[in-house]
C-alpha cells in the first residue's frame, strides 16, 4: 500500500456511438491485449443484433440485463463468537453500477 494515500477514482468516459458509461466498460471487459477496435466491434454488433431481434433500444435492453443481475445485498463473513456468522450488506454508493 502506497504511503502517500489512495490515489483518485478516475471516471470513466463514456464511449462514442451511445454516450453510455456502461457501454465503455463493457467494451474494456471485453477488451484481450490491448485490442479495443476488436473489442468494441463485438459489443456493438451484439448491440445492434440486439436491436434487431427485439425491435426496441439496444441500449435500455442492455442496461435493463444488467440490472437484473445485478445483486442488491452482498454476503461478507465476520467472526461473531468465535465462529463466522455472514451478514447481508447494502452495497456502497461508489461501488454501484450506472
Amino acid at each position: 500500500m502506497s504511503r502517500r494515500g489512495s490515489r483518485k477514482r478516475r471516471p470513466v468516459p463514456a464511449d462514442p456511438v451511445y454516450s453510455s458509461r456502461l457501454v465503455n466498460m463493457t467494451i474494456r471487459r471485453v477488451m484481450r491485449s490491448g485490442k479495443e477496435s476488436l473489442a468494441a466491434r463485438i459489443v456493438y454488433e451484439a448491440l445492434t443484433t440486439v436491436g434487431q431481434r427485439t425491435g426496441q433500444d439496444p441500449l435500455e435492453t442492455f442496461e435493463q440485463a444488467v440490472r437484473n443481475i445485478t445483486p442488491l445485498v452482498e454476503v461478507k463473513a465476520r467472526r461473531v463468537g468465535g465462529q463466522l456468522t455472514r451478514f447481508r450488506w447494502k452495497f456502497a454508493k461508489t461501488g454501484e453500477q450506472p
